[in-house]
């Protein structure tokens, strides 16, 4: 199941600081766009889901 960022709890006006924070570097961001996390590369530790401070990062549905 893969990780997701939800765009209306995102304010998407700085840095997001949850890249620096990934052990395994599976969040980017264009400038100060929504930031993607690759789900080849995140090992669903969950740090991202809980440093949020806005509770944007959430497991996405399985499909199915």
């Amino acid at each position: 199941m893969a990780m997701m960022i939800d765009a209306e709890l995102c304010p998407q006006n700085h840095r997001c600081p949850l890249i620096r924070l990934c052990p395994v570097e599976a969040i980017s961001q264009e400038g100060f766009s929504l930031p993607v996390i690759d789900p080849t590369r995140c090992i669903e530790c969950g740090k991202c889901m809980r440093h949020c401070g806005m509770q944007a990062i959430h497991k996405a549905a399985q499909n199915g």
